[in-house]
């Protein structure tokens, strides 16, 4: 029985890289994937989903009004498998359509993704995710003290935490930082004071 899994974890812990690698297992083994990614995320190309380790890989880049369904249904209807990266900028009614294929077509749908934004909020996509998938996993990663870091810190030019702004700016390590909450609170409240 075919499930919808949510792979997530904090800026930096290898979610691309295992989509990625998860990718090639199944094409091994002769099976055809669908690889998508929300178009709103370009950091890399349109159309390229791309790991900090430098595996990359083209993707399907889904509109924020596309429905995932027909558009599946439409043109990719003999794949075995769908992997999505960066799932958290779906929206709750894609992650759903998600969850239809899975239903309707007996097809997984593997979904690798951040949970928060930089406030430490649930993303509209993500929160869907925790809500209906059949499997949920976390892929940890490590603040600089050594804990786990489950927290996606925003940075601005001068590399101080942002507060602030809208939920969704692309960037890599040079506007994130993946932290544990406590050293985010600590920084946060001595980076208010200045």
């Amino acid at each position: 029985m075919a499930k919808l899994y949510f792979k997530f974890g904090a800026m930096g812990c290898s979610k691309t890289a295992q989509a990625l690698i998860t990718k090639f297992n199944y094409e091994e083994r002769n099976m055809k994937v669908l690889l998508l990614k929300p178009a709103i995320d370009n950091r890399d190309g349109a159309k390229i989903v791309k790991s900090r380790i430098g595996l990359e890989n083209e993707a399907i880049a889904v509109r924020e009004d596309e429905n995932i369904y027909e558009t599946y249904e439409k043109n990719y209807s003999d794949c075995n498998v769908i992997i999505v990266d960066e799932c958290q900028f779906f929206t709750p009614e894609q992650v759903d359509q998600l969850a239809d294929i899975v239903i309707q077509k007996n097809i997984p749908v593997l979904c690798f993704g951040l949970s928060t934004d930089f406030t430490t909020h649930l993303f509209p996509g993500s929160k869907r995710l925790f809500e209906i998938a059949e499997s949920i996993t976390e892929i940890k990663s490590v603040c600089t003290c050594g804990a786990k870091a489950t927290v996606n810190a925003r940075l601005d030019a001068k590399g101080r935490i942002v507060t602030e702004g809208s939920q969704v700016v692309l960037g890599g390590n040079d506007r994130y930082m993946a932290m544990c909450r406590r050293c985010w609170l600590k920084r946060k409240a001595q980076e208010s004071v200045q």
